[in-house]
């Protein structure tokens, strides 16, 4: 029997006892969530859509025996959102088998550990053996899940997802595990797992937005100064990451090296000597003008975070390394390092701050669909991810619509008012939106205008993949579906970028001729809900 108050508790519990430690029980839970929400019975928003049932009526249906294409339909289903036929067939004879429902928890999770040990024993092992959150998320991500979408930016956000759980359950914080604190090594591994979770982020693409207005988030500000994004951020980096870890007790804030070294050696947590062999989740300091003579004792240049030491050889995670978060190989005693900053890790519970995908922008944050606002950027993007912007003027413009707003690049998306002077149509970074109201959070709900633009989603394409189907049925259509949506695109003259071409699979998916020919077979196949959440309340509520 499954032990927790809710599924989440439930889930965790279930992965611990089957030999996942900490980091791969969080790393596999943040996928989950990214899948189903950790809903069990919960069926891909698409096909609820498309065969017009519910989570709780297609898995009564299928339970009863009265809907006879669970395996063949293709629409994901369950906590892993299991979608290719042999796996679907699998899931629901082990159900059958088990004299269980197909949407039961217990029996969901007893067939996931069944096919990690059967046929992924590589994910299972890295599941119980990982370093961090992010190692353990991106085996679950890119050997198990396999979605469409496998970029950076997916990868980043279900480690976020990852540790959202592993903060709470494992890392000791107030609602934790049993509530106690985190150890040394847990500490300083969370450090590093943020840290990590930054790595290309970059000027170039404005993705270092992020972690300067997670930085400027806090307060009180060093010095009372909010870093612009064309400052020098090496230092705002590694005070960002001490933020998102609540360590601001343990780990001080500054944009300025110098600064920050007069601050870690008010805490008593300072180390002076070059030749210190560090540990994961110190901070290194660089001088350039370093000789190599004796001790460095110049003025600092640069900041790191120690990510590991192998040997004589320091890895380190540093920000505005060439205008990106990116890793540098260091060895110990080696030129340029000016000290460490060693916080007292394992002293105290971590406090006075949050997660990397709780930190919110802090402009832009005001806004909710319908709002007038000032545009004050001058770029705007196609999608909500995308890293090519266009040019364009600022000015007055409306809010129609939001995607993510603590997650996506360009989180915002306006439309020119007419005699604002902007020409803006298109998504846009919440730092270049100028408004006084209170900051959206993921998971609010926000009306999308009628007259918007949507893209990233299949709504887009969907005639022209019914065009495509009917040419299909009519016999007249002699290439794919697929191609022929990307040919009538360019026709149009619109890009059909990498972003565009997962849409259109997925347009083409939504409408796939296995579902149209079930389509006539289920009147009074399901049964009417009147209640039950929506895929949009699925958010994760730590």
């Amino acid at each position: 029997m499954l032990a927790g108050k809710n599924n989440e508790e439930k889930i965790w519990n279930y992965l611990k006892s089957a030999g996942l430690n900490d980091f791969g029980t969080a790393g596999l839970m943040g996928n989950l969530y990214a899948e189903s929400g950790l809903i069990p019975n919960n069926v891909e928003n698409l096909y609820e859509k498309r065969l017009g049932v519910t989570d709780a009526s297609y898995t009564a249906a299928v339970d009863s025996g009265k809907y006879q294409f669970f395996a063949t339909d293709k629409a994901g289903y369950g906590l892993a959102q299991w979608t290719y036929c042999s796996r679907k067939a699998e899931l629901l004879d082990y159900a059958q088998c088990c004299r269980k429902s197909i949407g039961d928890l217990e029996m969901q999770l007893d067939f996931l550990m069944k096919e990690l040990r059967e046929g992924y024993k590589a994910v299972l092992a890295v599941l119980k053996t990982a370093g961090s959150v992010r190692a353990a998320s991106d085996a679950v991500l890119l050997k198990f899940e396999r979605p469409a979408d496998q970029s950076e930016a997916a990868q980043a956000r279900r480690a976020a997802f990852g540790q959202k759980y592993y903060d709470k359950y494992a890392a000791g914080s107030a609602a934790g595990s049993g509530g106690k604190p985190m150890t040394e090594q847990e500490q300083r591994q969370k450090i590093v797992s943020i840290a990590q979770s930054y790595i290309g982020c970059k000027e170039s693409d404005g993705s270092h937005r992020k972690i300067i207005d997670l930085y400027n988030s806090h307060k009180p500000l060093a010095r009372g100064y909010a870093v612009k994004y064309t400052d020098a951020w090496c230092s705002t980096f590694a005070s960002a990451v001490a933020i998102a870890a609540r360590m601001t007790d343990i780990i001080p804030t500054e944009c300025g090296c110098e600064k920050h070294i007069e601050l870690f050696k008010k805490l008593g947590s300072w180390q002076e000597n070059d030749a210190y062999v560090p540990k994961p989740g110190d901070y290194i300091f660089y001088d350039w003008q370093d000789s190599g003579v004796g001790d460095c004792t110049g003025s600092a240049d640069h900041v790191g975070i120690v990510e590991k030491v192998s040997g004589t050889s320091i890895t380190v995670i540093e920000g505005n390394y060439s205008d990106s978060v990116k890793r540098r190989t260091i060895s110990v005693n080696g030129r340029y390092i000016r000290g460490y900053g060693v916080p007292k890790y394992g002293g105290k519970e971590a406090t006075g701050g949050g997660t990397a995908a709780d930190a919110a922008p802090t402009k832009g944050g005001g806004c909710k669909v319908g709002d007038i606002v000032t545009f004050t950027g001058e770029r705007h993007y196609t999608s909500a991810n995308s890293t090519v912007g266009k040019p364009c003027k600022p000015g007055k413009a409306k809010v129609t619509r939001v995607y993510q707003p603590l997650v996506s690049r360009h989180p915002y998306h306006l439309v020119a008012v007419s005699g604002g002077g902007s020409t803006v149509y298109g998504w846009v970074d919440a730092a270049d939106i100028k408004t006084e109201a209170a900051a959206l959070a993921v998971g609010d709900q926000v009306k999308m205008d009628k007259a918007a633009t949507v893209y990233g989603t299949t709504r887009k394409f969907s005639s022209l993949v019914k065009a495509a189907e009917k040419q299909r049925e009519a016999g007249t259509l002699t290439i794919p579906k697929y191609d022929y949506v990307v040919q009538m695109l360019e026709a149009k003259g619109i890009k059909v970028t990498a972003e565009v071409k997962a849409v259109i699979e997925a347009a083409v998916k939504e409408l796939d001729i296995a579902v149209d020919s079930a389509i006539g077979k289920l009147d009074g196949i399901f049964v009417e809900e009147t209640t039950g959440k929506t895929d949009g309340e699925k958010e994760l509520n730590n």
